[in-house]
Formats: C-alpha cells, sequence, structure tokens
C-alpha cells in the first residue's frame, strides 16, 4: 500500500486513509500548536478551578476566554487555507477545496 507523507506532521499513512490535505506554511502551523498548547493550558486551569470549588463568575469568564481563544485557532486555519485557494485556485480545487468548501468553513466558525 502506498504511504504519503502528512501535510501537518511528516508521518506517514496509508493513502486510502488520508482525506485531501491543503498545504499549509509551516509558520502556521507553528502558531496555531502553539496557540492551541495555550488553550490546553487554560482548559486544564478551567478544571482546577472547578475542583478548587471557585466562583461561578471566575469560572465562566475563563471559559470564555478559553473559547475565544480556540475560535482564533480556527480563524487563523480557515485564513491560511483561504490564501492557498485564492494563490493556487486549481491546485486547491483538485486537493478538494475549492473557494467555496472554504467559504464554508469560514462560515462554521462565524
Amino acid at each position: 500500500m502506498e504511504t504519503v507523507p502528512s501535510r501537518v506532521d511528516g508521518t506517514s499513512t496509508p493513502n486510502h486513509e488520508e482525506r485531501a490535505a491543503m498545504e499549509m506554511p509551516e509558520d502556521v502551523v507553528e502558531d496555531v500548536r502553539r496557540r492551541l498548547h495555550r488553550v490546553a493550558g487554560q482548559v486544564e486551569a478551567i478544571e482546577r478551578m472547578m475542583d478548587e470549588g471557585r466562583e461561578c463568575r471566575d469560572v465562566v469568564t475563563q471559559i470564555s476566554a478559553a473559547t475565544k481563544a480556540l475560535e482564533q485557532v480556527g480563524f487563523k486555519v480557515v485564513s491560511a487555507g483561504l490564501t492557498y485557494c485564492v494563490q493556487h485556485p486549481d491546485d486547491a480545487a483538485a486537493e478538494g477545496y475549492p473557494l467555496e468548501a472554504v467559504q464554508r468553513m469560514f462560515m462554521k466558525l462565524a
């Protein structure tokens, strides 16, 4: 079975299991991972707050902050996809990401 490199982490996966993947610049991938790590820390802090019986207002404030941060991650990914589609419309469409598909992803976040 043929394997192809993953576009995100460099590992190989069987070709039939991989869905179409759009190229993302490495700096975008690094930024997204950094942001996700930060969100994970926020979620862990929220869990600790719950364990400690912290004030509901404080917990909700932190949940709101984590939600906004995660939304920003999504917008970063869609923005990179939109940039790719505009710069390489034929390649993007061939990979299953015509401009309309990326616009639909954006609307899911809006």
